[in-house]
């Protein structure tokens, strides 16, 4: 059986600032940009971003450990273009992967990446269809 996620999200002033907490882990920040907001926190849309390329880059450590890969260093830049118009939603996102000290070739990485949108990451099977995501990756060996 499936165990529901719960968090909390309290707002902390009069315009668009929020607190947000999951569990015991420490709170974080949320709010927009001026005008609207003060700017004082991560946007949604920002915690977005960075869900879609933890749940990514997680999985694709995983499954290059399966392949028998070493690939411990990953560093992950996420880029969203918003529509012009409201709701402001994510057109496209394209994630630039650079895994340091990794013997896992191109080859490796890519059917990763193709498992991690296809079967594991549930952050990307939310958005695939409604986003157009796109992966570029650098490898530096060991």
């Amino acid at each position: 059986m499936n165990t529901p996620l719960h968090i909390t999200v309290t707002s902390t002033n009069e315009r668009m600032a929020f607190s947000g907490q999951a569990g015991d882990f420490p709170p974080i920040a949320l709010d927009y940009i001026p005008p609207h907001g003060d700017g004082t926190g991560y946007m949604p849309l920002q915690l977005l971003l960075i869900s879609l390329a933890t749940c990514t880059a997680s999985a694709v450590q995983a499954l290059l450990r399966r392949m028998g890969r070493n690939a411990p260093h990953c560093t992950v830049q996420a880029e969203g273009v918003r529509r012009d118009t409201h709701p402001m939603a994510f057109t496209h996102i394209t994630l630039r992967f650079h895994f340091t000290a990794c013997d896992a070739t191109m080859e490796d990485v890519a059917r990763a990446l193709q498992l991690s949108e296809q079967s594991i990451c549930p952050v990307w099977s939310m958005l695939k269809g409604n986003v157009d995501i796109a992966t570029e990756v650098t490898i530096d060996a060991p």
